[in-house]
């Protein structure tokens, strides 16, 4: 691949591939991280749940076997080598379960039902892709560096990788059977469905292997990194407006890989049709629930699938963390809707 393409376009294949994946996981599977909430917490379901722990479990397990054959090193990803700040992650996370609530769909949710014809969730996409830019690197970055400043770490930042130095076992042993016991559990008595978080699964891992092949013998920098949906869509705003001057990365390959898979399988499915947003309410509070999911998906260092799956996957020590205050954040978001602001005192 490398003597066809530069390091940077090559991982935007890498990005892509794996963002097609979960484009089709998306719209043929209906992975959906909102969608797992409401079925549970809402109509009793479990299924779209199932799908979640099969997705985290089987990338726990595939990367930890990359790793083992040395294939992927975890400890070159941000989420270990950055010191965890677990307050980041918290507030981050739940910060991001709200505004996915009020946007009805996540920064991955967005962009599939974009590719699948809805431009209502073009709004989302693009106010979302701002508010990370604009806490990543613009305005509202001198604050977030003051409150939450980012320092590598003298150790890795994993669960794998303490709990192995504690018990002096390689952090792959305690990797693989953490995410083999994950898998096995939420396989059982699960339905076929369940089985589309194996795509998933492998839509993560593989951008870690791809992007570590690529740092490794390409002689672009190309970081190891794997998709997350909130920082990407300003990555692939600016590259849009300033590609003559800004090459495409990994971030960008995962974007339209999403678009792509998303618009395969509504065709598949015959469920694309364009849609537009008739009711000014419901776009308020979708611009309102994009921008928080910017802000905390960059405050968590992650959104639900980067930090939910990609730093889960590594089984980084903000990964559970985040995770749980964007199910909590979710839930107050969910009943917020439903029952009223009255309600987010009873939660």
């Amino acid at each position: 691949m490398l003597d066809l393409m530069s390091g940077d376009a090559a991982s935007v294949v890498v990005g892509a591939f794996g963002g097609l994946l979960l484009g089709l996981s998306a719209r043929l599977g209906r992975f959906c991280t909102l969608g797992a909430l409401e079925d549970f917490h809402l109509a009793g379901d479990a299924t779209r749940l199932r799908m979640w722990g099969v997705a985290l479990g089987a990338s726990i397990l595939a990367f930890y076997l990359a790793a083992a054959l040395g294939w992927a090193d975890p400890t070159a990803s941000v989420y270990l080598a950055q010191r965890a700040d677990l307050a980041a992650a918290a507030i981050g996370g739940l910060t991001f379960g709200i505004g996915m609530a009020l946007a009805g769909n996540c920064g991955l949710g967005a962009l599939a039902r974009l590719g699948g014809g809805e431009m209502r969730s073009f709004v989302i996409v693009i106010v979302m892709g701002l508010a990370a830019l604009a806490t990543l690197s613009g305005p509202l970055s001198p604050l977030r560096v003051a409150l939450f400043p980012p320092v590598l770490a003298d150790s890795p930042q994993g669960i794998a990788h303490g709990i192995g130095a504690l018990l002096s076992i390689p952090a792959s042993v305690v990797g693989i059977v953490s995410g083999g016991l994950l898998l096995l559990v939420a396989l059982r008595g699960a339905s076929r469905r369940a089985l589309w978080g194996l795509p998933v699964a492998f839509a993560i891992v593989s951008g870690f292997v791809g992007t570590t092949y690529l740092a490794a013998t390409s002689f672009d920098a190309v970081p190891v990194r794997s998709h997350t949906f909130s920082a990407p869509l300003g990555e692939t705003m600016v590259w849009l407006m300033l590609s003559s001057g800004v090459p495409p990365g990994f971030g960008v390959g995962s974007v339209f890989g999403v678009l792509g898979g998303a618009w395969i399988g509504s065709r598949v499915r015959g469920v694309f049709r364009w849609e537009a947003c008739d009711d000014h309410r419901e776009l308020r509070r979708q611009i309102g629930g994009a921008a928080l999911m910017g802000v905390g998906a960059v405050l968590a260092v992650g959104c639900s699938i980067g930090q939910g799956l990609s730093a889960f996957a590594l089984l980084a020590y903000t990964a559970p963390v985040a995770l749980g205050g964007i199910w909590i954040g979710g839930v107050i978001g969910l009943k917020l809707m439903i029952e009223g602001r009255a309600a987010f005192f009873r939660v």
